[in-house]
């Protein structure tokens, strides 16, 4: 006999009792918890899952004397099972959260030990990448506003045109004072992630939509003044930067996945296009770990690879200028 079940002598054997507390649970989920008619829908076939994969699993079907004799690699070959049904890992998560809700009653209402169950581990969901803005439309975005436009329309150009073309993170965009772009300077010292600092390349086009966006405002910035604000001269705000952001995709037949920080990955993965090596684009990001940067190789490696011959589309301005 396990220990576990010498721990737990009074667990009944029966199946019948299982599947009456199966269902117990289901009905408080719906009466104390008040869970949406979807959720419980989900967690009654997460557990007739598990039900069935236990029966296939042990012989017979579950009880709690049984469960409670279960060792991890039990519920591990569960979590294999369903993976090989095909099903991905955030599938499998809202499964799992259905049967330690399902386990914590258990234990509650019956003594049934869950050290083995509360070993297993979460499968990780892979992070998802925001698909970068393509080409044509980040080069309006960083592009000059029109003339008739107002001084906001200029600002939104030159942030847009700072997140493409130095690959800064919105919030590393708007922390900057005059004072970080002054004179001729031709790198930017960013203050990042973790307190970290790096130096990006600031591109004689981005420059000029600095020069654009500060010529148009009605008096001239100090040093310590933020770069960006809005409309009351305060610090710009990283709402209204969204909120620019999604005027502009509008207007330019783009989706929802175009955002601030899209501009940044278009950064990346058009340097990558043009043959910019691993590393340097490692450092351009201040990304703490090269696997970090590595994830962008494998955003549509194919359009990268034919996508422009050059490291990156702003380059050749630059060299004009």
């Amino acid at each position: 006999m396990r220990t576990d079940e010498r721990s737990s002598p009074s667990l009944s054997r029966d199946p019948v009792e299982f599947d009456r507390l199966r269902g117990e649970f289901l009905t408080r989920l719906a009466t104390e918890k008040r869970y949406s008619p979807y959720t419980l829908r989900n967690y009654e076939s997460a557990l007739e899952r598990f039900t069935a994969f236990a029966t296939q699993h042990r012989g017979e079907r579950p009880s709690l004397k049984d469960l409670a004799g279960w060792r991890t690699a039990d519920f591990r070959a569960w979590l294999a099972d369903r993976r090989r049904d095909g099903v991905s890992a955030q599938t499998v998560n809202l499964d799992l959260s259905a049967l330690r809700g399902f386990f914590a009653y258990l234990s509650r209402e019956t003594g049934l030990p869950t050290a083995a169950f509360s070993a297993l581990r979460s499968p990780k969901s892979p992070k998802k990448l925001p698909r970068p803005v393509p080409m044509p439309e980040a080069r309006v975005l960083a592009g000059e506003a029109p003339a008739e436009e107002d001084w906001i329309s200029a600002r939104d150009h030159a942030l847009f045109a700072l997140l493409y073309g130095a690959g800064l993170r919105i919030s590393e965009a708007l922390a900057l004072n005059w004072r970080d772009v002054a004179g001729e300077t031709q790198t930017l010292r960013i203050k990042g992630k973790g307190g970290k600092t790096r130096e990006v390349p600031l591109l004689k086009v981005v420059r000029d939509r600095l020069d654009e966006y500060r010529a148009r405002l009605d008096t001239i910035p100090g040093a310590a003044t933020p770069v960006f604000v809005g409309a009351r001269g305060g610090r710009l705000s990283p709402g209204v930067a969204q909120r620019a952001m999604r005027k502009a995709r509008g207007a330019l037949g783009l989706d929802d996945s175009a955002t601030p920080h899209a501009l940044r990955h278009a950064f990346a993965t058009h340097l990558l296009a043009g043959g910019a090596d691993l590393r340097v684009i490692q450092e351009l990001l201040g990304h703490s770990s090269l696997a970090s940067t590595q994830r962008y190789t494998d955003v549509d490696a194919g359009r990268l690879l034919s996508v422009h011959a050059e490291a990156h589309p702003r380059a050749k301005r630059r060299q004009q200028g």
